[in-house]
This record gives C-alpha cells, structure tokens and sequence, in this order.
C-alpha cells in the first residue's frame, strides 16, 4: 500500500532549492509503484468535446490514489463532486467540490479521494482524436514542458496579454 507520511517527511528535511525537483520524483516514485500494486483500480474516463473545447472526465471512488498527467499548458480543472487531498509542488491542499482550478504548465498531482469524486481537465481545442489531443497537451517528462517550440511560447504569451 502507498503511504503519503513519509512522502512528506523527505519534503520537510529538503532544502527550498531541492523541493521542487524532490516533488515530482516522489509523485514519479508513487505513480511508478501505484502501477506495480496489486491494488489498482480502473479510473473511468469519459470524453466531452464541444465548440473548441475537450473536457476529460474521471470518477474517482473514495479512498483511492490518482496520478496526473503532466501538461504542457495551463488548462481548467474542475472537482465538481466529493472532496480530494491533492499533492504538487504547488503544496498539499485539501479541496471539496465544487471547486475550479487553473492548473499551471508542467504541474504533475497525486491526489487522494476522501470521498468519491468527479475531476474534469479542459482543454481548448477544436480538435477530436483524443490520441492527437493526448500528443499535443499531455507531456511525458518534465523535461518536454521546459522543450516546448518557440512557436508555443510564443502563442502562450500572447494569450497572456490578451488576457
């Protein structure tokens, strides 16, 4: 079974420098070893797409861990039902639906449902495959966010100045 005390204890006793980096190889070594347990759970997906916009749905029972995908763009998310401790390098915070987040570039959770819960990412994008959807938002390492093209830094500061 994953224990989150002594994820936290490691956190405490690291250096501000260090935190960061000691993070996400900790969010890395849970998901690595939630996938080696005998205990997984299947977390159901559903699809919405609307004009410009993806939604990825999942519905997580209580008393399961989660592991999130790394984006390569801030995106919404929404817990619109049940109530999640949710681990970053953003901190731990506790959150009870309804609640909406803007989720910065390369930020990878671990959550834990305390209750059972509804977790919404949206993404703008006119686009329908989720296979192609996946390649253009979801990063397979940190160091991939931090490769982005200059074409979508580019694009990204603008729509930070357009507000």
């Amino acid at each position: 079974m994953f224990e989150i005390e002594p994820l936290i204890s490691k956190i405490e006793q690291s250096s501000e420098e260090d935190r960061e980096r000691i993070i996400q190889q900790l969010i890395f070594e849970a998901e690595k070893n939630m996938i080696a347990s005998d205990n997984q759970i299947e977390i159901p997906q559903t699809d919405h797409f609307s004009k410009g916009v993806y939604a990825r749905e999942i519905r997580v029972p209580k008393g399961a861990f989660v592991v999130g995908k790394i984006h390569k763009f801030e995106n919404l998310n929404i817990l619109s039902q049940g109530e999640m401790t949710v681990f970053s390098i953003e901190g731990i915070k506790r959150v009870k639906a309804p609640v909406t987040v803007v989720s910065p570039a390369g930020v990878k959770r671990l959550a834990f449902a305390h209750e059972d819960c509804v977790w919404t990412t949206i993404h703008g994008t006119k686009e329908r495959n989720v296979e192609k959807i996946e390649k253009k938002f979801i990063a397979k390492s940190y160091n991939e966010v931090k490769k982005l093209s200059f074409k979508d830094k580019f694009i990204l500061r603008w729509c930070k100045w357009l507000g």
